[in-house]
């Protein structure tokens, strides 16, 4: 699959749940969002070898 952060990008091989795939980039889940076609992704959602998924950077304020 190919995971896209900023300018970045990252081919992974096999199927993975969201949060390891992106644990195995080098960023911490609760950091990030997951989107997939256009749709938000859970942790837990399983990940084929053929998926594009973007991450989001969360922002948080007060």
């Amino acid at each position: 699959m190919k995971i896209i952060y900023r300018d970045k990008e990252w081919e992974l091989k096999g199927r993975w749940r969201v949060q390891d795939a992106i644990k195995e980039i080098g960023l911490l889940p609760q950091t990030v969002l997951a989107v997939r076609d256009g749709k938000l992704l859970t942790g837990d959602v399983i990940l084929e070898e053929d998926d594009e998924v973007k991450l989001v950077a969360v922002i948080s304020g007060g």
